[in-house]
């Protein structure tokens, strides 16, 4: 019996266990090779302040067997899982002595049971769709910033781009009969074309002149690059 009690050995393979108050816990435990007569339990704590889960020869209302009748097996199921229920359990193989309680033979390394709250499940998921909106929002408002940026530098480069090419530059309009040195020599040319009668009541009427350059005509006596101008005069009465 001592030598078949060599290969036997106590399997725990939970480290940790977390479940929300109300469910079922299930705690795993087998055993392998042939150990010695005597019962096995599950424990809660260890050492004076332990208390016994399960027992081969009792009856608990909350536990039952996983696999009932096996003697491998010794998984246990605990029905309606409380906050009190936190803690570490065991599961201990146990020696008959002859005379004395059953003495310890081999137990598992133990099993750590925490509990959570299921209501804080939703909020933590409210939470996380919260910071992920305001994460969304930021990116969003950056990149509507960043193209604005953009826009605006493109619009500046689109403006002093013809500026410094000179395509907005003024169009130089000279007249056939000369090209006048100053404003005042030009409406002095163009003025002296018009009645004798007209220019006496420069007072009373206003004049509009409108110059649009036509195409270069050769001829003799025009320096080259100048261009004739089409001259129109509308008299109004002034008010």
């Amino acid at each position: 019996g001592a030598q078949a009690s060599r290969g036997f050995e106590v399997q725990q393979p939970q480290d940790k266990v977390s479940v929300t108050v109300g469910q079922t816990l299930t705690l795993t435990c087998t055993t392998s090779g042939d150990g010695p007569l005597g019962p096995l339990k599950w424990l809660k704590g260890w050492g004076d302040g332990n208390e016994t889960v399960y027992d081969q020869t009792g009856s608990f209302s909350r536990v039952t067997r996983a696999v009932s009748e096996s003697n491998t097996d010794f998984s246990i199921h605990i029905e309606d899982i409380q906050p009190e229920d936190a803690g570490t359990y065991y599961c201990v193989k146990f020696r008959k002595s002859l005379g004395r309680s059953d003495e310890v033979f081999q137990r598992g390394k133990g099993t750590v049971v925490s509990l959570y709250d299921a209501a804080l499940v939703p909020s933590m998921a409210a939470t996380a769709v919260v910071l992920c909106f305001l994460l969304f929002l930021s990116l969003f408002v950056a990149f509507c910033m960043y193209r604005r940026k953009r826009r605006g530098e493109a619009e500046s480069q689109c403006l002093a781009g013809p500026a410094g090419t000179g395509s907005f530059s003024p169009i130089p309009l000279r007249c056939c009969a000369g090209t006048p040195s100053t404003t005042s020599e030009a409406l002095d040319a163009e003025t002296s074309h018009l009645p004798s009668q007209l220019s006496s009541k420069e007072d009373n009427n206003i004049h509009y002149a409108d110059l649009q350059p036509l195409p270069a005509a050769p001829r003799h006596g025009r320096s080259p690059g100048t261009a004739c101008s089409e001259y129109a005069s509308v008299r109004v009465a002034a008010k």
